[in-house]
């Protein structure tokens, strides 16, 4: 099994940054595509980045393009999401999935992920 384990959250002020951790257990991210998605209060889960384990290239959602970086670190098995330029639009719980073999077409898609984290809060406020 994997098990994920969101963390780096907190309440920032708008222009701000934060970096968000995924870290796994159970096995390695190898092969798997590694997405993150952020759910505010009364709306529905949206994609926000995803990186392939091994390489390949990476995916934004456009909303979070130039200001959002997500990267990852082989020896400690963990996804990061750096986030710069914060808005206050970007408030929510942040979460963090995997899945092994998603075509880029699906890779956006939350519902297509088999693991979760429990997810992070993030505040974007004055």
């Amino acid at each position: 099994q994997m098990q994920l384990v969101e963390s780096g959250g907190g309440l920032v002020q708008p222009g701000g940054s934060l970096r968000l951790s995924c870290a796994a257990s159970g096995r390695s991210f190898a092969n798997y595509a590694v997405g993150w998605f952020r759910q505010a209060p009364g709306k529905e889960r949206e994609f926000v980045a995803a990186i392939r384990w091994s390489g390949g290239g990476s995916y934004y959602a456009d909303s979070v393009k130039g200001r959002f970086t997500v990267s990852r670190e082989y020896a400690s098995n963990t996804v990061f999401l750096q986030m710069k330029s914060l808005k206050p639009e970007d408030t929510g719980v942040y979460y963090c999935a995997a899945r092994q073999g998603l075509i880029a077409g699906l890779i956006r898609r939350d519902n297509e992920y088999y693991y979760w984290g429990q997810g992070t809060q993030v505040t974007v406020s004055l």
